[in-house]
């Protein structure tokens, strides 16, 4: 009985040693984990930053002359997590600009850079919110299933695929509808589909080139709104396209200014320092919208 009452002490021994050695260990990995967490968010935050510098783009003239200059040496930086507006008249190469970001056209001179990457292609990364939501829409699909089917095509098993989209149309505010199609959803209600699929896919950046442009002034407003929750909630980076300056001024943390094409370029940047939800009876509100207004006035 000695013997064996020796023995189970001397284990009991180590057990607690083993013990004191994986706590030690773990209060190690606690005291660094918060420091490398924040590495690991500055890198992530840094490997989505778009860096943009003497961009140009020109298309070959129908006739045969001259190349048709689009944009000139535009400049410009957007931090990853920003939502970024692209304002401008109608012409001026605004969607050509956000057409070059994804990957759709091709620069004809500068840098274009995700990161450290050049852009040359559409990547996971990127993607795009159109205006018309019914050009990216299939009719034959259901709400669930249109946001499902990037998720499908990458081969994600069904459960998956089910948390993932019970959550963006949650987000969107469509639980209730998972089972219409597009006939039966009103425009704003698509352009809620539309960006659930687009979320569900988790690309680091949104591109949406006029997405409200289509709908009725009343929806259009509640689409802003939620818009500014679901960026808030998610910390994708946005760049949006609109020549609506009260648009651009509810949405937007900076507003680039694009000149008159051809030849376009980014010629001035606003910083708006306003609070969210932003009320455009607010003086603040009216003093930077009357100087944004000068600028095109000039």
């Amino acid at each position: 009985m000695g013997t064996a009452m020796r023995k189970a002490q001397g284990q009991a021994a180590e057990e607690a040693a083993e013990r004191r050695a994986a706590k030690a260990a773990a209060m190690r990995t606690a005291r660094t984990s918060e420091p490398a967490a924040a590495q690991q968010r500055q890198a992530a935050e840094a490997g989505h930053e778009i860096d943009i510098q003497q961009l140009s783009k020109s298309y070959p003239h129908a006739g045969g002359g001259e190349p048709q200059e689009i944009l000139r040496e535009v400049d410009l930086t957007v931090r990853s997590g920003e939502f970024f507006i692209l304002l401008g008249p109608s012409g001026c190469g605004k969607s050509t600009l956000l057409g070059l970001i994804a990957g759709f056209v091709a620069k004809t001179s500068g840098r274009l850079r995700v990161g450290e990457r050049e852009v040359e292609r559409p990547g996971p990364d990127r993607a795009v919110v159109f205006q018309q939501a019914d050009s990216s829409l299939f009719p034959w699909l259901t709400v669930r299933e249109n946001v499902e089917f990037g998720l499908r095509m990458k081969k994600t098993k069904a459960p998956e695929r089910r948390a993932i989209s019970d959550r963006y149309i949650g987000l969107v505010g469509l639980t209730g509808h998972e089972d219409k199609f597009p006939r039966e959803l009103s425009g704003g209600m698509k352009q809620r589909v539309q960006l659930a699929r687009v979320l569900a896919n988790d690309p680091a950046i949104l591109l949406m080139d006029e997405p409200f442009g289509a709908l009725d002034a009343m929806t259009r407003r509640t689409m802003q709104r939620e818009l500014v929750r679901i960026w808030r909630d998610t910390g994708k980076t946005v760049i949006f396209v609109t020549h609506d300056i009260q648009e651009a001024l509810l949405l937007g943390g900076r507003i680039g200014i694009m000149s008159p094409g051809p030849s376009s370029r980014i010629s001035d940047i606003y910083d708006v320092a306003l609070a969210y939800p932003r009320d455009i009876a607010d003086p603040a509100f009216h003093e930077l919208h009357a100087r944004i207004q000068g600028h095109f006035d000039e």
